[in-house]
């Protein structure tokens, strides 16, 4: 049933159309399969919250293993139940391409806040800084440069955008929004497995920048959902070459952000395909620091 997918030139997976009740993010086809949901991790890109015609072949498995990697490796109530395709699937169509990207996981009520963790200064954080001297409510010391390790991991949360760019908040915004309580968990649970995460990458020559965690509700119990400290989620830089006071490269898709900026693209019309070298270094970038980080 070769409807079923839809693949580029490159032969990455951009689309899946399963006859099961789905929904679509920028990379992600989730399935409801009844008691559980089927994540399918695609090889679509998003880049100036568009997603691109081009995939990066691979990368949907990449990001899957990763994920898997982390929820296995980390102390924390996790969603993910199997990374095996459910027998049932591949007792009515083919299911060939799904092997590797996919994830069987506990329903959960989602928390609505992105839970965003610091411990560099760059992105829309740097930006803040430099207007305000603060971040989403955190008061920052004076003088600090671009990419300057913070003197301590801050939880800068984020509302979720059903389309465009999700917008910073306070603390106080998601005490006012979900309790006291739970905001606060969700907090103390972010930066407590930032910190785990980035003693276990640091041992390999990586420093976690920044990332985000999504968070939901099972039977009364706090659970890590979604993807988990991947190269879509997270800023990862080498330690070796690390250097405040200017951009670090970045095991992610900057090459793809900085063609698309120089390429005469407006980032307001249906975006360009990209070229092969920029898609082959992307998913190089991609592998190289999932080797680093599971040591596989």
């Amino acid at each position: 049933m070769p409807d079923l997918y839809t693949l580029d030139e490159s032969g990455a997976l951009l689309a899946t159309h399963l006859p099961l009740p789905r929904r679509s993010g920028k990379v992600r086809d989730v399935y409801d399969l009844g008691q559980h949901l089927l994540i399918v991790s695609t090889d679509r890109i998003s880049a100036f919250d568009y997603i691109l015609p081009s995939g990066i072949p691979g990368k949907g498995e990449l990001l899957t293993s990763m994920s898997r990697f982390w929820f296995e490796t980390l102390d924390v109530r996790h969603h993910l139940i199997s990374t095996d395709v459910p027998q049932t699937l591949g007792q009515q169509f083919d299911v060939t391409p799904l092997a590797g990207r996919v994830m069987v996981v506990e329903k959960a009520e989602v928390v609505p806040f992105e839970c965003v963790v610091r411990g560099y200064l760059e992105g829309s954080g740097l930006r803040e800084y430099n207007e305000t001297g603060e971040i989403c409510g955190n008061k920052l010391p004076a003088g600090l440069t671009q990419c300057d390790r913070l003197p301590k991991p801050i939880f800068t949360p984020a509302t979720k955008a059903v389309e465009g760019h999700d917008e910073n908040v306070t603390i106080g915004r998601m005490i006012a929004d979900l309790g006291s309580e739970l905001a606060l968990q969700l907090r103390e649970q972010s930066i407590g497995i930032y910190n785990a995460a980035s003693d276990i990458a640091a041992e390999r020559g990586i420093l976690i920048a920044d990332t985000k965690f999504e968070f939901g509700m099972v039977d009364g119990e706090l659970v890590l959902v979604d993807e988990v400290l991947t190269p879509d989620s997270s800023r990862f830089w080498d330690s070796k070459t690390y250097q405040p006071g200017h951009a670090q490269p970045s095991f992610d898709k900057q090459f793809v952000r900085e063609w698309l900026s120089q390429c005469g693209w407006d980032k307001q019309s249906d975006p360009p395909k990209l070229p092969e070298d920029i898609v082959r270094q992307t998913a190089e970038k991609y592998h190289e620091a999932y080797r680093r980080l599971t040591q596989s």
